[in-house]
C-alpha cells in the first residue's frame, strides 16, 4: 500500500479526479438537455 508521502500524493490526484468526473458529469447533462431541446423544437 502507499505510505506517507506516495498516500498524501495519491489522495490528491483522487480528490482533482472526483472534482472533474462532478464537473464532467454537470457538462454532459447540460449538453444533453440542450441536444433534447434543439431536437424537440
Amino acid at each position: 500500500m502507499a505510505e506517507g508521502q506516495d498516500m498524501k500524493a495519491a489522495t490528491s490526484t483522487y480528490s482533482g479526479f472526483l472534482v472533474m468526473l462532478k464537473w464532467g458529469t454537470i457538462l454532459s447533462v447540460i449538453v444533453a438537455a440542450i441536444v433534447v431541446l434543439l431536437i424537440a423544437s
